[in-house]
């Protein structure tokens, strides 16, 4: 039996995510925002500010 819940929030490409010339996957802002916190990871598109350098989320 298939997951439904799994499928719905799997990352579409070019959507979701793009891959990096080296074949990384980046995720993009609307990622981030569907997932709905803050990894603090230092993620390029992140939306909600976190500096990876101070280790915090700028407001």
């Amino acid at each position: 039996m298939i997951d439904k819940q799994n499928n719905e929030n799997k990352p579409i490409l070019g959507e979701d995510f793009y891959l990096t010339p080296e074949g990384y996957k980046c995720f993009t802002e609307k990622w981030h925002r569907k997932r709905g916190y803050c990894c603090k990871s230092g993620c390029r598109h992140c939306p909600y500010g976190f500096d990876k350098n101070t280790g915090r989320i700028k407001k």
